[in-house]
């Protein structure tokens, strides 16, 4: 079969095609586009999460497509090690235990670290919009994306002057790796990696020439590092950063965007966060199994593997279709309706399964929670700009907005579904 991920339907309506594939009595599919295989089952995406013995994950961070030659020398001067997404055992544990140990991964570790950083920069960005009273403004660019960079940043200890180059360099590097950029752009955008690489090579040496400790990421790595190789290496904190820098923000920016679209594309839902913020919660976790940040993950088989009555060979790349999964009616019940009060939502895997479980986790939620509280008290009348189009980035792993346009309204709408500008901000498929 053909997946298409980067035209047509997957681009614009995903969940028909994995509809599609679900109710293939053939288990496991073989895209001939894209050279993967594809696997949709959530008990087969949850096995393959949770078990690196048969799926590595070496290849979780090489292009989806055959790079030209010109771009593959430029990535071969990358030597950041594999400490994250593309770690397997042994490396993996013991850097996973680094992470657990400077990173705060538990709900109460978050609040308590990151949550002051959160409202802080949620509270800037909120007031930045209340300015704009009246006006149209694009929430991807001017909150989506600019909230999580920023508290990331902050975690790392980077500077807010930065953040351009480092957007650049985070979408880029997405681009390169789950996208079809041309062969000129594969070039760019490799030379664009390896110049991030480095940034992030200077940030750690940065810390180590000042030889004052502090209480960022990088430096709580350094301090538990403690200057044995066997426990981190001076490169795998330098990768760690690197990997913070775009796993710490674009996975939180796409729950963002798709939480706001799911609820400012319903009015009645923006208005049930307004009135009442205890379902902020459960709203968010229902966008994390409808409408994941990221759909689609890889993996490499290390052997044969069978799953249903299809045997994937040894060395095969496999897409793990995660949107596909998060909507298997074997699992959730009527799957392709979005309800927050379902009682199945936490069996979703967006935020995966077993050893590599997203460290980032209670963060993002934390984000999420906060950023949608307040947005909801400070601007009720939030809504969708009339006309627009949904469409996203092409791309086989993140499922990117383009753009979400609204008007800031800070007065409360009416309550009635024929409150003026409700049905003409019905959002339509492009």
């Amino acid at each position: 079969m053909r997946l298409g991920p980067f035209t047509g339907a997957y681009l614009t309506d995903p969940a028909s095609v994995w509809r599609r594939i679900l109710d293939d009595p053939a288990e496991v599919h073989y895209a001939e586009d894209l050279g993967l295989w594809l696997i949709s089952r959530h008990a087969h995406v949850r096995r393959a999460l949770a078990d690196p013995a048969t799926f590595g994950n070496a290849l979780t961070l090489a292009p989806v497509y055959e790079a030209c030659p010109e771009a593959m020398s430029v990535v071969m001067q990358l030597d950041a090690p594999p400490t994250t997404a593309a770690a397997d055992p042994p490396v993996h544990p013991r850097t996973r235990r680094a992470l657990r140990a400077t990173f705060a991964n538990t709900h109460d570790r978050a609040e308590a670290e990151y949550g002051p950083i959160v409202r802080r920069r949620v509270d800037q960005l909120v007031s930045r919009l209340v300015a704009h009273q009246g006006g149209q403004v694009d929430l991807i660019p001017e909150f989506a994306t600019e909230l999580p960079l920023l508290v990331v940043l902050d975690i790392l200890g980077v500077p807010d002057a930065d953040i351009g180059r480092i957007r650049s360099w985070a979408d880029g590097q997405i681009a390169l790796i789950w996208g079809q950029p041309d062969p000129a752009e594969q070039v760019r955008l490799a030379q664009d990696l390896l110049e991030f690489w480095r940034y992030c090579q200077e940030l750690v040496q940065q810390r180590l020439d000042s030889g004052q400790p502090g209480d960022d990421f990088i430096s709580r790595a350094l301090a538990f590092r403690d200057d044995d190789d066997a426990v981190l290496t001076v490169p795998e904190v330098a990768s760690l950063a690197f990997n913070l820098l775009v796993a710490g923000h674009e996975t939180t920016a796409g729950l963002l965007a798709h939480t706001l679209d799911q609820a400012l594309s319903h009015p009645q839902r923006w208005r049930a966060m307004t009135t009442d913020p205890r379902s902020v919660h459960a709203f968010v976790a229902e966008t994390l199994r409808f409408a994941p940040a990221i759909d689609g993950w890889l993996r490499v088989t290390r052997r044969d593997v069978t799953l249903g009555k299809v045997t994937i060979p040894a060395g095969a790349r496999c897409l793990l279709l995660i949107g596909a999964a998060n909507r298997d009616p074997a699992v959730f019940a009527h799957p392709d309706r979005f309800d927050p009060h379902r009682s199945d939502v936490t069996d979703h895997l967006s935020f995966g399964h077993g050893p590599h479980f997203c460290i980032g986790a209670a963060l993002a939620r934390l984000e999420a929670g906060i950023a949608l509280t307040r947005l909801a008290s400070a601007i009720p009348g939030l809504r969708l700009a009339p006309g627009q189009h949904r469409s996203f980035k092409p791309n086989v792993a993140f499922r990117a907005h383009h753009t979400l346009p609204a008007i800031i309204d800070i007065m409360a709408p009416v309550n009635d579904p024929a409150v003026p500008g409700a049905a003409s901000a019905e959002v339509h498929s492009a």
